[in-house]
């Protein structure tokens, strides 16, 4: 049975900072473990014997054709934690649909608390399906995967498993058959949108929903070392049941990065070979010339495999072909999940290795990425497998069309550009700080982490300011947001009153690439870009220009060089020596009448 946990502050004082930041997700997993003595004192019926391997999933029975409804999906999880002792099904937070988000958990030793499979030198994977629920297929792939694991006693000991079963519940109960036009099967299947029609596979970092909220605190509690969000595509035909979405390895990390390069990623694709499927890499790409070659996916923060790779996880996104039978699609996304367990199990160490040298790397670098973009000086080669696009007369518009011709298939190595390069860097901070008054903000960093440090007195400090000089927002919504981009700042020192309870915030803690992505306005998804900060963008004093003359004529006698800088600036620029209204707010946002506060970053840098 699945229980809510309640979070408490009491946890030992022995933790280190970054985990006393984590008490209340750590504190939960070791409630659960305490509110269910009793059960785990019972003798569960275990697998070994196979008695239910013969038990199959709504998938399974219909013969491929149709995928688990989210009540199907929880009723097969609560039976496997109930007939297994390496199981246990948790429930971890709410979503936009009233119903909690669970989280499916499996070692070998039957121990399920995170912190302690770190210790032990576990793998941790974590597995999420169904973000969109119109692409059921991992849904499905892994109630067949964990039940065959635990049939056969089959997880290996040095990997733990954490299963999200279905992640987009309000998007699974609201089903049709009709809601993905170019999809091939199943029978009916979820809608994109959640509850609130959001895509989560965009709100990783600015939480606007109660999934993204709940799936940061398992995130947290895991701290898996590989990533996994099982989707399907939409976009170009081509031959290929399954791509895999990986990670960007330069951005991922120049340590790890190389690793998963140039070692684990194509052992997957080998792995993956040998059972049948020729995986390609995520094909992004449905009007342009695939002969030419392809570029690697780039994914910001906002996608899931981004976000993961703030924490420095090895992410990948399973995209299955949309029109590609539907159990050929399930039977790939789970032979993809047992290559990615088996190997993990047999690169254990590289894993963690390489991980905590990338962690260790990012500690000590003064400068940070923020932005990428491809460098098309270097590429590598792929062998895809696609169908030639011809034209015809269309029968529904009655003008040309474009299609994939199935009768002209092809087979080409073309060149894969999967090099990126830093755009936009910037230096890190020993410290920052935030004002108290930004609790939107501190709530998702504190979920994410983040260990914050009130300021037990009013005090002024020397800090580096950042302004915002100027931006662009998207004239349409997006996801809620009309984002903010091409944001350009200036940064100057000044001494700042900050009051007891505003944040000192410590750069150096695991959450360092978190901090520096989303605190420094000019990353991708940073809370300015998605408007969290949009309250600086207005000014909120001024004044009537009758009243404003006699001012700022004695400014300006007592400004001699602000004087000087007005007449110059009018012989630069005609249109402004005509216009009163625009020389009177120069001389007004010249002086100490206009608030410093506009435009101005409540995000504090200290060294």
């Amino acid at each position: 049975m699945c229980r809510f946990f309640v979070f408490t502050e009491n946890l030992s004082s022995n933790l280190t900072p970054n985990q006393n930041a984590m008490k209340p997700f750590l504190l939960l997993l070791l409630i659960a473990i305490s509110l269910n003595n009793n059960l785990q004192a019972q003798v569960k019926k275990s697998f070994s014997d196979n008695s239910l391997a013969l038990t199959q999933t709504p998938f399974e029975k219909s013969g491929g054709q149709q995928s688990a409804t989210y009540l199907q999906a929880i009723e097969w999880y609560e039976m496997l934690a109930q007939k297994s002792t390496t199981a246990k099904l948790m429930c971890m937070g709410q979503t936009d649909a009233g119903q909690p988000l669970h989280l499916f958990l499996m070692s070998k030793d039957h121990d399920f608390n995170p912190q302690k499979w770190h210790e032990k030198g576990k793998v941790v994977l974590l597995i999420n399906n169904g973000i969109h629920a119109g692409e059921p297929d991992g849904i499905d792939a892994c109630m067949m995967m964990a039940r065959d694991l635990l049939t056969h006693n089959s997880i290996p000991d040095n990997v733990a498993i954490g299963i999200i079963p279905v992640y987009n519940i309000g998007g699974c109960l609201n089903r049709s058959s009709t809601s993905r036009a170019n999809q091939n099967g199943p029978e009916d299947y979820g809608f994109r949108g959640n509850s609130q029609l959001l895509d989560l596979n965009r709100d990783f970092t600015k939480c606007d929903s109660k999934e993204a909220k709940s799936f940061s605190q398992i995130f947290q509690l895991l701290n898996p070392d590989i990533f996994i969000d099982n989707h399907v595509s939409d976009g170009a035909d081509y031959q290929h049941t399954m791509t895999l979405l990986t990670t960007q390895y330069d951005k991922l990390g120049k340590i790890q990065g190389e690793w998963l390069r140039d070692h684990f990623e194509p052992l997957i694709y080998a792995s993956m070979a040998k059972k049948g499927w020729d995986l390609v890499p995520y094909v992004d790409f449905e009007y342009t010339d695939t002969h030419k070659g392809m570029t690697m996916f780039y994914e910001p923060p906002r996608y899931g495999s981004g976000y993961a790779a703030l924490f420095h996880s090895f992410s990948f996104v399973p995209e299955t072909h949309m029109l590609k039978p539907f159990s050929q699609r399930v039977k790939s996304t789970y032979d993809l999940m047992f290559s990615m367990i088996n190997e993990s199990s047999i690169n254990s160490q590289a894993i963690i290795a390489k991980r905590k040298e990338e962690m260790d790397y990012c500690a000590h670098q003064t400068w940070l990425p923020l932005k990428w973009a491809p460098d098309t000086t270097k590429k590598n080669q792929m062998i895809f497998k696609g169908y030639e696009k011809d034209s015809a007369v269309s029968e529904a518009t009655g003008l040309q069309k474009y299609y994939f011709n199935h009768q002209k298939p092809f087979v080409q190595s073309i060149p894969f550009y999967c090099y990126f390069k830093a755009i936009d860097s910037v230096k890190v901070p020993e410290n920052y700080i935030i004002q108290a008054g930004w609790s939107e903000v501190i709530e998702r960093m504190k979920t994410n982490g983040v260990n914050m440090m009130p300021l037990k007195n009013d005090t002024t400090i020397k800090v580096t300011v950042t302004y915002i000089q100027s931006y662009k927002s998207y004239p349409t919504a997006y996801e809620k947001h009309h984002k903010n981009y091409e944001v350009k700042t200036r940064e100057v020192t000044d001494s700042i009153r900050f009051l007891a309870g505003d944040f000192l915030i410590s750069s150096r803690q695991p959450t360092r690439r978190y901090l520096a992505e989303m605190l420094e306005p000019r990353g991708d998804d940073s809370f300015f870009a998605w408007n969290f900060f949009d309250a600086i963008l207005q000014q909120k004093e001024g004044y009537s220009d009758y009243r404003w003359e006699d001012i700022a004529a004695k400014i300006l006698k007592e400004n001699p060089l602000l004087q000087k800088e007005l007449e110059e600036k009018k012989q630069n620029e005609p249109a402004f020596a005509s216009d009163s209204h625009q020389i009177l707010d120069f001389i007004y946002k010249h002086s100490a009448y206009y608030e410093k506060s506009h435009m101005r970053l409540p995000v504090y840098k200290v060294e």
